[in-house]
């Protein structure tokens, strides 16, 4: 087991680039399944999480190169659709949440596809009712092994386009039913989609591949089903959830950073969220730069005075996958903040460590905790501290690099599944972190 030993209190400059985007890149892997042509794909992140996809490729028999860093092509001219049933995949496939995407392509190519209950985060249920009832409603059938938590859909026949309502806006699932849908006969209507960019790099690629997708970026898509897709070259997206640890990054340690190329047209809201927080941004250019807050941060009220709330919603609303970042940075803010997390009932469940560091925080229920900022006035104490989930830990890991001491981060695989040599590029800019095994 390794961990993180962080010594904080250190104030870092430079400039950072951010990683390619996780959510994107588990997509549009995913995604090389729908042709047997030759498909690349650059800027991929070199993490855990897309590591384990890119592995579950090859043992599909998908044959992948490696051309750079971040650069790899893939062509699935030989898939074993039979490594599906086996032990390995059932074991392999329930590690990763991401490996649910791997279905539509595999029902809507070779009319079948399995998948065991995934795994991922701890941050409460996570349904996968939305995946299913699409895939129903383009004519599969499903079956269900509940003493194995194995998945399965088939249509043998090929798939049928449909008109859909989803009943929630998951990113996920409209991306397997949109990748099932590229296949189908005939035209699919997809109402209450998800429009994250990340989805509309997929719906891009697809279309550059042969598919014929409209509405893309809005609620509704309309897909009319081909015969066949060709390969493609693809560049995912900057991850606008490391950019937003970056900025936190920033604000808490007080320290001067640019973060470069961050394609500021899809980062939507996520800019204004922190400069509410008191957080000044500057747009230089494609870059982002943070000044040294010497004076700290001071939150803004609401037009009638109203402390300051901060919730999640679909996109175009606040990335969930962000307040974490934002609740450790308010609680050095001037002001008090109430952060909503309305997605996931367990996500706010790591404030104990925070409260343990000195943090002012009252959690309310599941979903909500008010931060009283402290102003830098009182700075948070070092601990020992395990990392629960992805961005929880990464939080965790931006209070110990803010406060007085020596602190201790357990579980870093967690971190490490979504960001890229956390600890080299943090001690590129001045951070005083090793990583150490235990």
């Amino acid at each position: 087991m390794e961990v993180f030993k962080i010594e904080g209190g250190t104030r870092l400059k430079g400039e950072v680039i951010p990683q390619g985007a996780k959510n994107e890149a588990l997509q549009i892997l995913c995604a090389v399944l729908l042709t047997p042509e030759k498909v690349t794909i650059n800027n991929i992140p070199d993490i855990i999480d897309i590591n384990k996809l890119i592995t579950l490729l090859g043992n599909l028999g998908v044959k992948i190169e490696k051309l750079g860093h971040g650069s790899y092509t893939f062509q699935c001219d030989e898939v074993n659709v039979g490594y599906l049933e086996t032990e390995a995949f059932k074991k392999e496939g329930g590690s990763l949440r991401g490996s649910i995407m791997i279905v539509g392509p595999l029902l809507a190519r070779f009319g079948k596809g399995y998948i065991p209950k995934p795994g991922g985060d701890k941050i409460g249920r996570r349904r996968l009712d939305t995946h299913f009832e699409g895939f129903i409603n383009l004519g599969a059938k499903f079956r269900y092994n509940r003493e194995d938590h194995f998945y399965g859909v088939e249509a043998p026949n090929g798939l049928t386009g449909a008109d859909m309502l989803l009943d929630e806006a998951s990113v996920t699932g409209t991306a397997n039913i949109v990748m099932a849908a590229v296949l189908a006969k005939g035209r699919t209507t997809v109402y209450n989609a998800a429009c994250e960019p990340y989805l509309q790099q997929l719906c891009k690629m697809l279309n550059s591949m042969g598919a014929k997708i409209t509405g893309v970026g809005s609620n509704l898509l309309t897909i009319e089903g081909v015969e066949k897709l060709g390969g493609c070259e693809h560049r995912i997206l900057p991850d606008m959830i490391e950019i937003g640890s970056w900025i936190g990054l920033a604000a808490m340690t007080r320290s001067e950073i640019t973060i470069k190329d961050v394609s500021w047209e899809n980062l939507g809201v996520i800019p204004n969220v922190f400069r509410k927080l008191g957080i000044t941004l500057e747009k230089r250019g494609d870059d982002i730069y943070i000044p040294e807050h010497k004076d700290g941060y001071e939150v803004k009220t609401d037009i009638d005075g109203s402390i300051l709330t901060i919730a999640d919603a679909p996109w175009p609303g606040f990335t969930p996958d962000l307040l974490s970042i934002v609740l450790v940075v308010a609680t050095q803010a001037k002001g008090d903040v109430l952060i909503h997390q309305k997605m996931f009932e367990s996500r706010l469940f790591f404030v104990d460590k925070l409260i343990d560091m000195g943090a002012k925080i009252m959690l309310c229920d599941p979903h909500r905790a008010v931060v009283i900022g402290h102003d830098f006035k009182s700075v948070l104490k070092a601990t020992t501290m395990s990392s629960p989930d992805i961005r929880a830990g990464i939080s965790l890991l931006i209070a110990a690099l803010s406060a007085k001491g020596t602190s201790t981060i357990q579980n870093i695989e967690q971190i490490d599944r979504g960001y890229e040599r956390i600890d080299e590029r943090l001690r590129a800019i001045g951070a005083k972190i090793v990583r150490e095994k235990q």
